[in-house]
């Protein structure tokens, strides 16, 4: 799901930004890991992923025996994952902001949001969302920006302000702007809270072994620098 408008943007450079996704140091050597570790054991689940991308987490769902329906806001994107997982995965085209109308109530046993919630503004409507969708035993897993690393690059001045940002990014040749929105640390917990769930895991992850030989540079940051958080959150009591 890409909020505010950048689902055009994906669906201008989506082939070329999956084909980074896929490969890039930040994703494919620290992201998408640590997210997978928090996953735990998901063979015969049912899985939720919402903004799925081209499709490279819809691919090892499924590849390790996950039941996933998966959702992109882009049709581009949610085009390339539907190629990527062939026909092992059901892929809708759906925005995070709007109600999951195709997801019944208690329906899945596990929900992952892979570097997309920061697109969104208000987050608890789409926290009670997967709250709704979850089984009592169930759990969502999702990274998002780092609210440190956002302060110190585009609020300096007012670490608690929840602020519009726009940036410019590459996928191969071609710049694409990015809006998402900076939050404090306390707001992703106040939502997660007014949302009914509770904390069970929040992380600081190190990156795969093998970055600091493939790229030393981004080995570096990512072990020194804020970056992304991950979360493992469980439904709290009713």
């Amino acid at each position: 799901m890409k909020d505010m408008g950048n689902e055009r943007q994906y669906d201008a450079v989506g082939a070329d930004y999956a084909a980074h996704n896929a490969v890039s140091s930040w994703n494919a050597y620290y992201e998408r890991p640590a997210t997978i570790a928090l996953l735990g054991q998901v063979s015969g689940r049912r899985v939720l992923e919402a903004g799925c991308g081209g499709g490279e987490l819809t691919a090892w769902l499924t590849g390790h025996g996950a039941t996933v329906t998966a959702f992109d806001s882009s049709p581009v994107m949610a085009g390339l994952a539907r190629e990527r997982v062939a026909g092992q995965a059901e892929v809708l085209v759906a925005d995070l902001a709007q109600p999951l109308t195709f997801a019944a109530t208690g329906s899945y046993d596990l929900v992952v949001a892979s570097l997309v919630l920061h697109y969104i503004r208000d987050w608890a409507p789409v926290l009670a969302e997967f709250r709704r969708v979850l089984t009592p035993a169930g759990a969502v897993v999702f990274s998002a920006h780092h609210p440190a690393g956002d302060w110190q690059l585009h609020a300096p001045d007012d670490y608690f302000a929840v602020r519009q940002v726009t940036e410019t990014w590459q996928a191969g040749d071609k710049p694409f702007e990015v809006t998402f929105w900076r939050r404090p640390l306390r707001s992703i917990t106040e939502a997660i809270a007014a949302a009914g769930f509770v904390i069970e895991r929040l992380t600081e992850p190190e990156p795969a072994p093998g970055l600091a030989e493939r790229d030393p540079r981004a080995d570096r940051i990512i072990r020194t620098e804020p970056c992304f958080l991950f979360f493992r959150l469980r439904p709290g009591p009713a």
